[in-house]
């Protein structure tokens, strides 16, 4: 498969540019192109550049409103409400991440609920965020339908992702990212574009058979991770992000991945936790001992290591993304500029 090779700096400014080309406001634009960069400078490709066709299409139609400013404010003490606005989350995950930065010290834990969003996207990197400011950091998300009840048929809850957060003495934070599904759809959606087969514990199709077909699999249903346990965290996540928090419930969300239908309006959470609230001065401490514990059992490695290897590659190399992608982009820029 022939490759374009492009610069952090450069995969930005063009995602911008065809962002902006399909409706969504500057501000937006840099914020969701920066996203998606980061996403596959670390490695999580179906958190990256390959949503942009889907997304420009999705703008052009006014599923996405491109031009939505989210609004955030205060329901308590400690906590945030914010209205994404039918926009694209990135910008008010930003929002959420400035504010909770701001409260978490004063109050000790402090939490953030958007709804009326869209793809949560590389769900590590938000919490990330926090940790690098010093804070323990928990984010929940759901998604639209693509996993069954236990027991159940039909797809209904998202795989709904799950990420951790928690700073570390003198490195990177420790950061735990996963989607409750035994893979990722995003890279199920990444093995499809590139025409590419699945394992075959990953979903089943819509005739409730094990199947390799990514495309097949789209058109079925992911299996949850850990059984009973998978789905029970599943249905956890919908009362989060669903009923708590306002968004959409998967089964009512529409589809990430086309134009059809109105917004996704789905519902994300994000908790974080000052350490020095619980523990005071003793927290990096402890981690340093727990990291080193793990690091101490060869071949055992923390989380997220792959993750910083791609990201220092990547800062050196650039990314990598297919010719037909690359193509795909120009020409969502050219068909909107002036000849």
């Amino acid at each position: 498969m022939k490759t374009v090779v492009l610069t952090i700096s450069e995969a930005a400014a063009l995602a911008t540019r065809a962002l902006m080309a399909s409706g969504a406001s500057q501000v937006s634009a840099a914020s969701t192109a920066a996203a998606l960069v980061a996403a596959d400078v670390d490695g999580q490709s179906g958190h990256g550049l390959s949503r942009l066709p889907s997304y420009a299409l999705q703008l052009r139609v006014g599923k996405v409103n491109g031009k939505a400013e989210p609004f955030a404010e205060m329901r308590g003490p400690a906590s945030i409400r914010i209205d994404a606005g039918a926009g694209f989350a990135y910008p008010a995950i930003d929002i959420a991440v400035e504010r909770l930065a701001e409260l978490i010290p004063q109050m000790g834990v402090a939490a953030a609920g958007i709804f009326a969003s869209h793809h949560f996207g590389q769900a590590g990197r938000h919490v990330e965020r926090l940790a690098e400011r010093g804070f323990v950091a928990l984010a929940f998300a759901n998604s639209p339908s693509a996993m069954a009840f236990h027991a159940g048929r039909k797809p209904m809850t998202g795989t709904n992702p799950v990420a951790f957060a928690a700073p570390v003495k003198g490195r990177a934070p420790l950061v735990i990212d996963m989607s409750l599904s035994v893979a990722a759809r995003g890279k199920i959606v990444a093995a499809s574009k590139a025409g590419k087969p699945i394992p075959g514990d990953w979903a089943i199709d819509a005739e409730g058979r094990p199947t390799t077909d990514a495309s097949a699999a789209l058109g079925g249903t992911l299996l949850p991770v850990g059984g009973v346990k998978g789905a029970a965290l599943a249905l956890m996540i919908e009362v989060l992000c669903g009923a708590l928090v306002g968004g959409h419930f998967g089964w009512e969300a529409s589809s990430l991945l086309n134009a059809e239908g109105g917004p996704p309006l789905l519902g994300h959470l994000l908790v974080g936790f000052n350490p020095f609230s619980f523990v005071g001065d003793g927290f990096g401490d402890r981690m340093r001992i727990l990291v080193d514990a793990v690091e101490a059992e060869y071949p055992a490695r923390l989380p997220g290591s792959r993750r910083l290897e791609m990201r220092s590659r990547a800062g050196v190399e650039g990314i990598a993304i297919s010719a037909t992608l690359h193509e795909e982009i120009i020409a969502l820029i050219r068909d909107a500029e002036p000849a």
